[in-house]
């Protein structure tokens, strides 16, 4: 438990993530859908009048640089604690604190919790009464979804806003911002040619952008004219991994993208699973790759195995859910299964063709006896007039014709002799037969 007061200038072994993290709205970078210019949440903290919240986003996004943020702008007793280390024991004592404080001087009282996710049913259920009589203001960041890991009753009392992954025009601008105005890294001369490989292989983590940075310059030896040059080799060692080419806004993204849909369609889980290895691990918008599996489920697999089109989407709804890096394991799954399915284009096909048809063909009219009759009018026109009603006929089928007059022979949808679209290719072509006799 501790007053979150920043220091004046940073202790010795302070990293460069500390060092050079915002306290003022001002310096924030990223999150504008939360702290531009008249939103509310940057309303509430100008005019220190912050309620309890739950600060939601991935690693590095900003969640405990806006609760210092908080810290400077508000009046209020300001309390941190750490989920990892906290107990019930740490969270009564600063409950105590905080009641002093509004009973001996009508102070409000502020308590950010990180990790708060970590924090067990009864340690949440220790804050509740006092977030409920106001004793405390209460501000938790978490990786996770708070839906499943804040309480219910505490979920409700607080407001939850969503911190976005910061974009490489964001750490582009938080890196700048370091080798110029870092008490340290400003005092030598640096350069970092292979910026986009830094920005990259930090995942859209500031944090681990910046303490990489920081070990990547430790690493590089100073040529004789004093400038240090850090190369790709020095970032790679840092971060003690490879920094494969990914570009999210260009060709990479659009040939892996690629990569991964054709291994798919191609039956070859084994690729696809490495493409989409490929597309997480460069930072990849998981919801992307989630939605183009919703495509090629019906584009590529379609009635050969209706279920891939419930498993994609579902697959979408569990990533959007539970966000990454768990969604990784969602989106293994249904890449690997869709890559195994057998695979039909026909629906495909039949839709676009039937566009066609209703785009270039001749204007058509509904035949009269699928037409509905609401009026008397309509009946005597013979709306509806020999209309069979199928379920009347054995195995509810029954001779009829459905399509226009110009098309009334025209087969658009022809299922493929593979998995399940081989029994309804048998339904069908008893069918079509029926309906040409």
């Amino acid at each position: 438990m501790e007053l979150f007061d920043a220091p004046e200038s940073p202790a010795l072994g302070t990293p460069l993530a500390e060092r050079i993290r915002p306290s003022t709205l001002d310096d924030v970078v990223g999150q504008d859908h939360l702290l531009g210019a008249g939103k509310p949440l940057r309303v509430l903290i100008e005019h220190d009048q912050v309620p309890s919240m739950i600060l939601w986003g991935p690693p590095g996004t900003g969640k405990t640089t806006l609760a210092r943020v908080i810290a400077s702008h508000t009046k209020a007793e300001f309390f941190q604690l750490n989920a990892v280390a906290a107990g019930v024991k740490d969270v009564r004592a600063v409950l105590e604190r905080a009641e002093v404080a509004r009973r001996r001087d009508s102070r409000r009282s502020i308590l950010f919790i990180d990790e708060i996710h970590r924090f067990n049913k009864a340690q949440q259920d220790a804050l509740l009464h006092s977030v409920e009589d106001g004793v405390i203001t209460l501000i938790g960041a978490t990786t996770e979804n708070p839906s499943f890991e804040v309480i219910a009753p505490l979920l409700s009392r607080s407001r939850v806003y969503v911190l976005r992954p910061l974009t490489e025009e964001h750490l582009g601008i938080i890196l700048d911002r370091a080798l110029v105005k870092d008490v340290m890294l400003c005092t030598e001369r640096i350069e970092v040619p292979n910026r986009a490989d830094l920005v990259r292989i930090s995942g859209g983590d500031a944090r681990s952008m910046l303490n990489g940075l920081e070990t990547a310059v430790r690493l590089t030896s100073p040529r004789p004219d004093g400038v240090r040059v850090v190369t790709l080799k020095e970032i790679e060692e840092a971060f003690q991994r490879k920094a494969l080419g990914y570009d999210r806004a260009g060709e990479q993204h659009y040939n892996i993208i690629s990569a991964f849909i054709k291994s798919v369609r191609g039956g070859d889980p084994d690729a696809a699973v490495y493409w989409l290895a490929r597309m997480i691990d460069g930072g990849e918008d998981p919801l992307f790759i989630a939605r183009r599996m919703v495509v090629l489920a019906s584009e590529d697999i379609g009635n050969a195995d209706p279920y891939a089109i419930t498993l994609a989407t579902a697959c979408f709804t569990a990533v959007n859910v539970i966000g990454m890096p768990e969604g990784r394991i969602v989106l293994g799954q249904a890449a690997t299964y869709l890559a195994s399915c057998p695979k039909s284009n026909a629906a495909y096909k039949a839709i676009d063709q039937a566009l066609d048809d209703v785009r270039n063909g001749p204007e058509t009219v509904v035949p009269i006896h699928l037409r509905n009759a609401p009026t008397g009018l309509m009946t005597e026109l013979g709306y509806g007039r020999d209309y069979k009603y199928s379920h009347d006929f054995p195995e509810h089928f029954v001779e009829q014709q459905f399509l226009p007059d110009p098309f009334k022979d025209k087969i658009y949808y022809r299922p493929v002799n593979i998995g399940r679209e081989q029994t309804i290719r048998e339904r069908l072509n008893s069918w079509w037969k029926g309906r040409q006799r």
